[in-house]
């Protein structure tokens, strides 16, 4: 029995050792990026928990190796800052480690939101309540919806909205204004709900009780099941809904041909390129995309792939001039490859998921003192002027609100300086008004807004994650003060 005791203590260091995650944050290799390296068991989901905290810092991702073949898991990463930088700030290398070392929550299970189907909410963040929207885009559409929340009481905290292909989904994250909680009474719900539906459908009556309705509205509170599932991963969910039920593979097409066609010719060249071939050798299915390099590009091609519940088992990204290049080795999560048709759907949603962050024309960021109803009026302007918001990112911190729009010409055509100048004269009365032309350059185009913002480093732990301009966890961690 006592030589069993030494065997014994060895089984439960290797055990302690398996379970462990080991990270790395190398700045000594390479002259030009830090190196990130993380090892550890194998799970499934990982890789996008890894990617997702690097994008969520706004690293841009040059170069990476990924291998998890069997039970272990190993990755390097190449990285860089917002500047093009080394990552050198303390606060960012240790938030790097808390969030993918031993302490995180990078394999366990019980505190996770991987679910692909699960709602979104955000944890132990304060009171709100988080709605979520989908439905057919239309010019002014955002200035209803804000609109139809003032007038019922409801004071914007924070939301996201995305468009793509006269499709809208946005999270907008809402409490009461006369008691800053959030809305819980259920009746009062119902009416939110219901107007929010005639709005999405460009409906100005009718009961809204039909289930045949494109439209969308789902409310969830503070603290619930599901709440901590990626805002950015919710709103590909939502919109990968509508390319699941869109069967028809020239839609594609013509959209960047239409697009080509009203001046935007851009769109249609800057396609991205994803194949699907099958290794007969290691029996995969590789997918390989070339695209034009953007921030948070693996994030969303990751999160596609889980969500459809494929396995990334190998994957290399790298860059050739303002192209992004990555070949991912995947498995269905039985092990088996992709079918013939399996291939083409998976084609046709990563196409989607590549182009939903990709903005052209104009960015707005404006800055001011909140009050109920400065965004629908804000958007209303917008409207008048013409504009089409295509992507949106609001906040709230300290009583000030921090707003970024996306906004193109409704018609297509190239934004007039004369629309913007009158924009600018017309809203910065109130707030602060910045307006910048959407960079072509990869390293910038869809994290442009950020370039002047003072971004917090740290996301508050348990926050939930943000994208661009200001963190979750800085803006909750003032409402929780």
């Amino acid at each position: 029995m006592q030589l069993c005791a030494p065997l014994s203590d060895l089984f439960i260091q290797a055990k302690e050792y398996l379970a462990s995650v080991r990270v790395c944050i190398d700045n000594s290799t390479c002259s030009d990026c830090t190196l990130v390296k993380v090892d550890s068991m194998n799970k499934n989901g990982i890789l996008l928990e890894v990617v997702q905290v690097l994008s969520d810092l706004d690293l841009a991702i040059s170069k990476a190796y990924i291998t998890s073949d069997g039970g272990w898991f190993m990755d390097v990463f190449h990285v860089v800052d917002k500047q093009g930088q080394k990552v050198t700030d303390e606060k960012t290398i240790k938030h790097i480690e808390k969030a993918l070392g031993p302490d995180s929550n990078l394999l366990g299970g019980a505190k996770g939101g991987s679910s692909p189907v699960g709602s979104v909410g955000m944890h132990s963040i304060g009171d709100h309540t988080a709605i979520e929207l989908k439905g057919p885009d239309r010019t002014g559409l955002l200035s209803e919806v804000f609109a139809v929340l003032a007038e019922l009481g409801c004071n914007v905290l924070a939301a996201e909205v995305w468009t793509h292909r006269a499709r809208v989904a946005c999270v907008v994250y809402v409490n009461d204004v006369a008691s800053g909680q959030a809305v819980g009474d259920a009746c009062r719900l119902s009416r939110i709900e219901h107007r929010l539906r005639l709005v999405l459908r460009g409906h100005t009556g009718g009961d809204g009780d039909g289930d045949d309705s494109p439209a969308h509205a789902n409310f969830f509170s503070s603290g619930g099941a599901g709440s901590n599932t990626h805002v950015d991963r919710r709103l590909h969910q939502l919109m990968h809904a509508d390319v699941d039920a869109d069967d028809d593979d020239d839609g594609l097409d013509s959209h960047a041909i239409v697009s080509g066609e009203a001046g935007n010719v851009s769109a249609a060249e800057e396609r991205p390129v994803v194949t699907v071939e099958h290794c007969e050798e290691k029996d995969y299915s590789v997918v390989n995309v070339k695209c034009r390099d953007r921030s948070k590009l693996l994030f969303d091609i990751v999160c596609t792939l889980t969500d459809m519940h494929y396995v990334v088992s190998h994957a290399s990204v790298s860059s050739d001039g303002i192209y992004g290049i990555q070949e991912l080795y995947i498995r269905r999560k039985d092990g088996r490859t992709l079918q013939k048709d399996e291939a083409g759907r998976v084609i046709k949603c990563l196409e989607a998921a590549i182009s939903r962050r990709v903005s052209e024309g104009f960015t707005l960021e404006l800055c001011g003192r909140d009050r109920v109803g400065l965004l629908s009026d804000v958007t209303r302007v917008l409207r008048e002027h013409g504009l089409t918001v295509t992507r949106a990112d609001v906040t709230t911190v300290g009583g000030q609100a921090i707003n970024v729009f996306y906004v193109r010409d409704a018609s297509g055509e190239p934004v007039d300086m004369k629309t913007i100048e009158g924009l600018r004269v017309q809203v910065g009365q109130t707030v602060m008004l910045n307006v910048k032309k959407v960079p072509s350059s990869p390293s910038s185009s869809s994290s442009a807004v950020a370039a002047n913002a003072k971004t917090p480093r740290q996301p508050a732990s348990g926050a939930l994650s943000r994208t661009s301009f200001f963190s979750f966890g800085n803006l909750f961690a003032k409402l929780r003060a």
